[in-house]
């Protein structure tokens, strides 16, 4: 799918980076990269949609103590994520762009989260969030609950349409509404934002879970963005024609995704509200934290 869902480019059009490493963890030797227990780091933040996309399969999966995880702060400064507390004490870096510099000396684009780190090689394996839960669903699962399985055969078509759907319009749909430099492109975006999400409402009217009774990474795909919306998206970004809280089938299976056993505590609502609206003072100047919604956390 174009990043415009087969639409031509308008200016001010919001443009995601490309993942720049790629490379691949296997269980059968195929990689440079086997899968081996204690070898592999996974840097995160909290308040990132897209590394939340891993910490969840992460402790979902029972593969917390065969992959280990740093946090980096959650106000990204001019060196962008930044171990703000303590050095990264797997490697002693004060900035995780160190990490992307010891991978490729060359490298000069953003640097992003989750990366997945090969202590072993020293250098980063994947910073892209669909290849990292992919792994850690496939080449992992063996060292964890093996009974899960994010990406079942007999459904992986249907996820991946949904992929297509969830991932260009909602969760990088906010995105474009937020960063959009002009208005057709901010209509576009956020017109494009809300008729996905009024399909999904639709979808939920018919089943518990996105795709049908059980649980798939499609499911957690959406959870990352719903519980960033109503507290920074709605305002922030600017997606204000309705909160998930008006949509009854959203809500609900919000309320659903984030009352699964250790879900609660992957989700850092101070680390969300403080990373956007003090980070980006091109739309928040001033860096005032709104105190709400009420409720929340959920």
């Amino acid at each position: 799918m174009s990043s415009n869902n087969g639409l031509e480019e308008i200016e001010g059009e919001f443009k995601r980076q490309k993942d720049a490493f790629r490379e691949w963890v296997t269980v059968d030797g195929s990689s440079e990269y086997p899968m081996a227990a204690g070898r592999y780091h996974l840097y995160v933040s909290l308040a990132c949609p897209w590394a939340h996309r891993t910490i969840i399969p992460r402790r979902l999966l029972g593969i917390e103590e065969a992959i280990g995880m740093r946090v980096v702060d959650p106000l990204r400064g001019k060196r962008g994520w930044a171990f703000v507390d303590q050095p990264d004490p797997v490697n002693g870096f004060a900035f995780l762009a160190e990490a992307y510099e010891a991978t490729d000396s060359a490298y000069g684009a953003r640097v992003s989260v989750p990366v997945l780190w090969d202590g072993e090689a020293g250098r980063i394996v994947n910073n892209s969030e669909v290849d990292i839960v992919r792994m850690f669903n496939d080449a992992f699962r063996p060292l964890g609950n093996e009974s899960i399985d994010l990406y079942p055969q007999p459904l992986r078509a249907e996820i991946d349409v949904l992929d297509e759907l969830i991932g260009l319009l909602i969760n990088n749909g906010v995105y474009r509404a937020g960063f959009a430099g002009t208005q057709p492109a901010y209509e576009r975006a956020v017109y494009g934002l809300f008729d996905a999400l009024d399909q999904l409402e639709g979808r939920l009217s018919k089943h518990r879970y996105l795709c049908g009774g059980q649980i798939t990474e499609a499911d957690w795909k959406l959870f990352v963005t719903l519980v960033r919306f109503d507290p920074v998206y709605y305002v922030h970004f600017k997606c204000n024609m309705r909160p998930i809280f008006d949509y009854p089938g959203l809500w609900s299976y919000l309320c659903d995704m984030y009352q699964q056993p250790g879900i609660a505590e992957t989700v850092n609502f101070d680390h969300i509200k403080r990373h956007y609206y003090v980070t980006h003072n091109n739309i928040n100047p001033y860096s005032f934290v709104p105190g709400g919604p009420p409720g929340m956390p959920l």
